[in-house]
């Protein structure tokens, strides 16, 4: 197709020979002999991000008598950020790991560092912002970090096949993975069938990945998520790359329905919320003693508990001393696999508008909720589109007139509500993007980009929606492009009162709606040593795969910090402003984490933006659902409406942070409780110590 980005990755030369071993490359569909003493092998797998090829990785495998070395480097210009990680691996000629070791050789930024090593029945293991964990040496383990590479990736399965009869491999400190066979599937390599074995790999990141290796047990072609989908195939095979991108997505599914399957049960056409207090998400008032009938979905009765006859067939849930809320919507989600969808639910999020993922997933999730009831919110789509060169985000690109017409017609027919701008779209294709947009009733959000001069200029030019706080209060600033402001400018200028006025007059003559993302904001303020509980109370409850990139950031050195600091209050004090003047403001996470980041998000708001629990509230639930044009369905808790409903141990109302007390949900007729939800996807409960 026109619109996909067909461009061979460029790295940058100079950084790239000053900071990195070239490794010589293996052509064709090689494998790695059977026999490990005395062999020399090397390959190349290639590195891409939502489909665009990014970076590659070479690897090399060397062994004499008494243990094998494996070097990795791998290098990737990830929307213009060069990095490269180099990665050793040394093991017996039996396989046993001796110790493994990764590190960043082209920044400073040392964050996916891991150590490795085995003394003796001893193994320590080191992992960047972690203690040094030492413990007994199990009689099967491997070392495995959440990044780990494809090559040493791929001497993990050898390792694992060549123990006979185990259903799972010590990962210490971490856990086990597992294997599970998938089947064999047969893909087309230069014209000839080539027979892999599918496997679903669980243990390494969050939830699975999906694998491909060959008859001799070498790592073909691997799907990852946790919060972004990467794709890495070994050179020779990535012709199949349309075949792996669709086999994961069945493995997703399928991952799903057994959720579904699990957690869903037999749920009742009516149910009986009884004797709870609602907050119905339109006044500060909260009723106290209620029962709500909900039938078919909808909700259908509201009133005091004394007076509601419930009916003989209604299966009755008593609520009494906990509070209902309507759901809460996410504006800013990248929900990039299934594992989103309990820990969604299990927060309260009952929406979610996912801001850029890969088409064939995105649309396979959102099917698999609306039409054949598998667990998790309901989901809007807005695609992710941009513009030419490295820094591009993304296989779909729209570089000329013709291609954005071709874009928004891809994403029209697949049923997405807006067009995602990303920022190196260029400000002519972006008018266009928006006129053919607005034709077929789709709307355009996204990222103010680079070449547009500020963001008055972007929401001229047809833009709806804007994301990122430091974004969206240029427009504080309109005779200066984005690029001019530098960052934290929000903390080095004065922003005047007539500055403030001047915005709230442009976005509401426009009917501008603003995703800010501050919750995200605030956990960029980390100063560097600290833990993420700092920030986020709830951080130490993710799945631990997560914490590399989520609970353990690199962090601010101390000046930063505290620059950043003031920069997101002084932000979070306008964007309450805004709104208060009326400007539509949507609550939204950008993949920080599930549930727990849209508390965060609400908190800041209350914390630095002024507003008052409702208001804050109204964020996450009609404010959003008006914007996405379904405020008349969902968004309040009233009778004819949808039953979309968190219910909560205390009132938010009296303290934001009171959300942080989700017991259980209603979304789609179903009820769920959150703990078994936690559970599902390895996080754990408000109560797990």
């Amino acid at each position: 197709m026109i619109v996909k980005n067909n461009s061979k990755f460029m790295m940058n030369k100079a950084s790239y020979m000053l900071q990195m071993v070239v490794l010589l490359f293996v052509t064709g569909c090689t494998t790695t002999p059977s026999k490990w003493q005395d062999i020399s092998d090397e390959g190349t797998f290639f590195v891409y991000r939502r489909q665009s090829q990014i970076g590659e990785e070479t690897y090399n495998i060397t062994s004499n008598k008494d243990r094998i070395t494996v070097t990795s480097i791998q290098g990737e210009n990830e929307r213009g950020r060069i990095t490269g990680i180099e990665s050793k691996l040394y093991l017996t000629t039996d396989l046993e790991p001796i110790s493994y070791e990764s590190r960043r050789i082209t920044s400073k930024d040392t964050t996916n560092i891991f150590k490795m090593e085995v003394h003796g029945d001893q193994v320590s293991i080191w992992e960047k912002h972690f203690d040094v964990v030492t413990s007994n040496k199990k009689d099967a383990f491997f070392a495995v970090n959440s990044n780990i590479p494809a090559g040493i990736e791929m001497m993990l399965y050898q390792y694992y096949f060549n123990h006979e009869g185990i259903t799972s491999l010590s990962t210490l400190p971490r856990g086990e993975v597992s294997l599970t066979h998938k089947g064999e599937d047969i893909v087309q390599i230069k014209g000839e069938d080539v027979a892999l074995d599918r496997y679903v790999v669980e243990g390494i990141n969050w939830g699975g990945r999906t694998i491909w290796l060959d008859k001799s047990k070498n790592l073909v072609a691997l799907v990852k998520a946790n919060t972004q989908i990467r794709e890495l195939i070994k050179k020779g095979y990535e012709e199949a790359k349309p075949f792996f991108i669709k086999g994961n997505v069945e493995e997703q599914m399928a991952a799903l329905k057994k959720y579904t399957t699990d957690l869903k049960g037999e749920q009742a056409k009516v149910k009986a919320l009884v004797g709870g207090d609602i907050v119905d998400g339109l006044s500060d008032q909260t009723l106290k003693d209620m029962t709500m009938i909900i039938e078919d979905g909808r909700i259908k009765t509201i009133g005091k508990r004394t007076d509601v006859e419930i009916p003989e067939n209604a299966t009755v849930i008593d609520v009494k001393g906990k509070t209902l809320i309507p759901g809460l919507w996410d504006m800013h989600a990248h929900s990039n696999q299934v594992q989103w969808a309990p820990t969604y639910l299990a927060g309260g999020v009952t929406t979610i508008r996912d801001n850029g993922n890969e088409l064939e997933f995105a649309t396979a999730f959102r099917d698999a909720i609306a039409k054949d009831g598998a667990l998790g919110p309901d989901i809007l789509l807005s695609g992710m589109t941009d513009g030419p060169g490295v820094k591009g985000n993304g296989i779909i690109r729209a570089r000329s007139a013709e291609e954005a017409k071709e874009v928004v017609d891809l994403y029209h027919k697949n049923g997405y509500e807006q067009i995602k701008i990303y920022t190196s779209i260029e400000p002519e294709i972006l008018k266009v993007l928006a006129i053919e947009a607005h034709k077929v009733g789709m709307t355009v959000t996204g990222h103010v980009p680079a070449l547009v001069d500020n963001a008055n200029k972007a929401v001229e030019d047809g833009m709806d929606m804007l994301s990122h706080y430091n974004r969206i209060l240029a427009v504080l600033f309109p005779d200066k492009k984005i690029s001019e402001l530098g960052s934290y400018f929000m903390a080095k200028n004065e922003i005047t009162e007539e500055q403030i006025n001047t915005a709230i007059a442009f976005y509401l003559k426009h009917g501008t709606v603003l995703d800010p993302t501050l919750g995200l904001g605030v956990v960029r303020t980390m100063q560097e040593g600290e833990l993420m509980e700092t920030i986020e109370p709830d951080a130490g409850k993710m799945a631990y795969e997560l914490f590399e990139g989520k609970r353990f950031r690199s962090g601010l050195n101390a000046t930063r910090a505290e620059q950043a600091k003031k920069d997101i209050m002084k932000s979070a004090a306008v964007i309450g402003k805004f709104y208060k003047a009326g400007i539509p403001v949507v609550a939204g996470t950008d993949n920080f984490a599930p549930g727990f980041g849209l508390f965060l998000e609400l908190e800041t708001y209350t914390k630095y933006g002024g507003l008052t629990p409702l208001q804050a509230l109204k964020t996450a639930t009609i404010v959003p659902a008006t914007a996405m044009g379904r405020g008349d369905e969902t968004g309040t808790l009233e009778i004819g409406k949808e039953a979309d409903i968190a219910i909560l141990e205390k009132n938010p109302l009296e303290n934001i942070e009171n959300l942080r007390t989700v017991e259980a949900v209603v979304t789609n007729g179903n009820y769920y409780e959150s703990e078994p939800l936690w559970h599902a996807a390895d996080f754990k409960a408000k109560n797990d110590n």
